[in-house]
């Protein structure tokens, strides 16, 4: 039997044009997964991140002409002889506006309106004070108005100083600002950013009802850009105080306790779009301007009437049904109903909230 000669094997390399896709796909798919990766993460936040615990729901009732004894007692509460002192304690940025609306909206409740600005951003740079030199716009709140100015810290450019540490020394210090301002054992407090706005109603209540748990989360609209672009009632930061020894002024989760349907919550709400690039860049969350495009005033503005994120960055949600249902630009309303009263007695003045006024004016 003949024997069959054995012939080397020989391995077949790999394509040149194969090797040339390699080389362009793996590095390609390295930029871009560095280039979107918060992108990447929010998509996949179901996977690697749990939910808060839920709240304890607390509804809500309230009519016109619905007397306050009787909405006391569809809480479960009890009307008071007399009515509780209010404080309204705010840190401040640029939100004008907002805080026009805030102010008017509750200057006939509150006892004061105590609001801390700081001469820098959370993120380190200066900042001009923007109530301080636009104080003559709110002197129909004058005497009830205690202000001061927080000294914050300038942060050399490309330090890696931590924004929500200086935001957080601001909020301690607004503890010192509420005493100086008089408040007292039993007094109700308000804790929220100027463009999260209780309702009067619900201001009302924490006024006159006897059984309102201590301290409470208050659910607000939430809203970007205007009223035209309402997102859901995710907002919840806001939060209502009896105060007391263990009161602080805080912007963080320090309750169970959620009272539905509160007020609003206008984010990015700005009237030009230079305001829109002071905040972007001075916010706690200013590392979200990945790139030097996301400040273009044109962008910017394009985004505004699209509804669409000015971050480029998914929605935050625990779950891919949520995350998948509010991907892409928030649908508008054309619905002005159940808005800050002053907003709409002063449509002219404030247009660019509402829906249609999309367009902000050129400086």
């Amino acid at each position: 039997m003949a024997i069959r000669s054995l012939r080397p094997t020989l391995r077949r390399t790999p394509p040149k044009f194969f090797c040339l896709i390699l080389l362009i796909a793996v590095p390609t798919c390295i930029f871009g997964i560095c280039t979107n990766y918060p992108k990447i993460s929010y998509f996949f936040r179901p996977l690697w991140d749990k939910p808060p615990a839920p709240f304890i729901r607390l509804p809500h009732y309230y009519a016109e002409n619905v007397t306050m004894d009787h909405l006391c007692r569809l809480h479960g509460w009890s009307l008071r002889a007399e009515p509780r002192h209010v404080f309204d304690g705010i840190i401040f940025s640029n939100e004008l506006d907002m805080l026009d609306i805030r102010w008017h909206e509750l200057y006939p409740y509150v006892t004061k309106l105590v609001i801390l600005e700081a001469n820098t951003t959370f993120t380190g740079i200066p900042k001009p004070l923007f109530f301080a030199s636009n104080q003559s716009r709110f002197a129909f709140a004058e005497e009830k108005v205690v202000h001061d100015i927080f000294p914050g810290i300038v942060v050399p450019h490309g330090s890696s100083t931590d924004p929500f540490e200086l935001e957080k020394k601001q909020r301690i210090a607004m503890n010192a600002l509420l005493r100086h301002a008089g408040i007292s054992y039993g007094d109700v407090l308000i804790m929220s950013d100027t463009d999260e706005i209780p309702s009067p109603h619900t201001v009302k209540l924490l006024q006159w009802c006897d059984g309102i748990p201590s301290t409470m989360h208050l659910e607000l609209k939430h809203y970007m850009y205007s009223f035209e672009f309402p997102v859901d009632y995710s907002s919840w930061r806001a939060t209502s105080h009896i105060y007391g020894p263990r009161t602080f002024y805080q912007h963080s989760r320090q309750t169970n306790y959620l009272f539905s349907d509160a007020g609003w919550h206008c984010s990015f709400c700005f009237r030009h779009i230079e305001d829109f690039v002071f905040k972007m860049t001075a916010y706690s969350h200013a590392d979200r301007v990945k790139r030097r495009e996301f400040l273009n005033y044109a962008r910017i503005q394009k985004l505004i009437c699209r509804g669409d994120d000015l971050f480029d960055m998914l929605p935050e949600e625990y779950s891919f049904k949520e995350l998948i249902k509010k991907m892409g630009p928030i649908p508008r309303s054309t619905s002005a109903v159940h808005l800050p009263a002053y907003l709409i007695k002063n449509v002219d003045k404030f247009r660019f909230l509402l829906p249609g006024g999309c367009l902000r004016p050129q400086d």
